[in-house]
């Protein structure tokens, strides 16, 4: 299965993306979404789920069905979206909360034998070289936290670009 993470407004991105497979999950800002708690719900009373239930409970389940999983998020400081950041904090419940070193960096242990490929697509009208270098790196990181098979980061000057680039 394929997920799609987008802050577009949701009649741009079927707009741009019209013809998406039956095997696509789409998770996209309707509104809804409350912010991460930091509680350690998903992990200690509900495992694998998120004890806020807003219709974005179960991402950490559903990430461990992806075997890809696209990212679009417009380009803040060098990191995801509000939304996309969001989502990526309430997506911890796709890991455990104990901990591996790895190449000297800690990260969670898997919770599922899962592994998806992570493509994350920044978008905005002047991204600058910092931020090109910042957000390369937090996308290394989470796709090493997040037990991905590999990674790929790009950048776009606009939605409409990124459109013709991104391989849903």
């Amino acid at each position: 299965m394929k997920v799609i993470i987008h802050d577009l407004k949701n009649e741009q991105f079927q707009t741009l993306f019209p013809n998406l497979n039956k095997d696509t999950h789409i998770i996209f800002d309707n509104g809804k979404i409350k912010h991460c708690i930091g509680c350690f719900g998903c992990w200690i009373k509900t495992p694998g789920t998120c004890v806020i239930k807003d219709g974005y409970e179960h991402t950490g389940a559903v990430l461990s069905q992806a075997d890809k999983v696209i990212i679009i998020s417009q380009c803040v400081y060098g990191g995801y979206s509000p939304f996309i950041k969001n989502i990526v904090d309430r997506s911890i419940s796709y890991v455990l909360p104990f901990f591996n070193t790895i190449n000297g960096e800690t990260h969670h242990q898997p919770r599922y034998q899962n592994k998806y490929q992570l493509s994350v697509y920044f978008y905005d009208e002047s991204i600058s070289l910092q931020e090109k270098s910042v957000a390369q790196s937090l996308v290394k990181s989470n796709s090493i936290n997040f037990n991905s098979t590999q990674y790929k980061v790009s950048f776009f000057d606009s939605i409409h670009l990124l459109a013709k680039e991104v391989i849903l």
